[in-house]
């Protein structure tokens, strides 16, 4: 019986995200198939439509996974000591690049970006009335370094990447 969540399902899955991440790495979701995913796993095409329904499907299934690990990663997050909170935030992004490059192909829209902020904190540091900004500029900015930073291969040490997100924070 194929349930939902019985052994053999769940290694299909892996191995179909598996692939789907792999072929990432080297083209646009756009130029991938359910072909070539079939191709590499060894799979039906019926075992990829049982799963999903299209390699959009997957993209969205898989980006959400990815978030929900990100977000477990800060289940304990102190927001208040943003030094030791972006210093994990960075090591995590240095030892699970492929996880990081693959969550930012799957980001075809602005509003999936990685996103780490405390809108508690900055009400009562900041004007009310411009918080939506603020919150758009930081998340953006953030994003764009962490991007920088992967594309160039996490060269600089994460203490460096916290050193300088800190500074550029205080700037403000």
């Amino acid at each position: 019986m194929n349930t939902k969540n019985n052994k053999r399902r769940r290694e299909s899955v892996a191995k179909i995200e598996k692939a789907f991440v792999g072929l990432l790495q080297e083209r646009d979701i756009n130029k991938i198939t359910v072909t070539d995913i079939c191709n590499l796993t060894g799979f039906n095409r019926s075992t990829f439509y049982a799963n999903f329904l299209d390699i959009y499907d997957l993209a969205d299934k898989l980006r959400k996974k990815l978030e929900d690990d990100f977000s477990a990663l800060f289940s304990d997050y102190d927001y208040f000591n943003e030094r030791t909170g972006a210093l994990k935030m960075f090591t995590h992004i240095k030892e699970n690049q492929i996880f990081y490059k693959t969550y930012f192909k799957l980001c075809y829209d602005s509003k999936h970006l990685i996103t780490i902020y405390d809108t508690k904190r900055a009400e009562i540091e900041l004007d009310n009335a411009n918080i939506k900004y603020h919150i758009e500029f930081f998340r953006n900015g953030l994003n764009a370094i962490i991007k920088m930073w992967l594309e160039g291969g996490c060269v600089e040490a994460p203490e460096e990447m916290a050193e300088i997100l800190k500074q550029e924070y205080k700037g403000r």
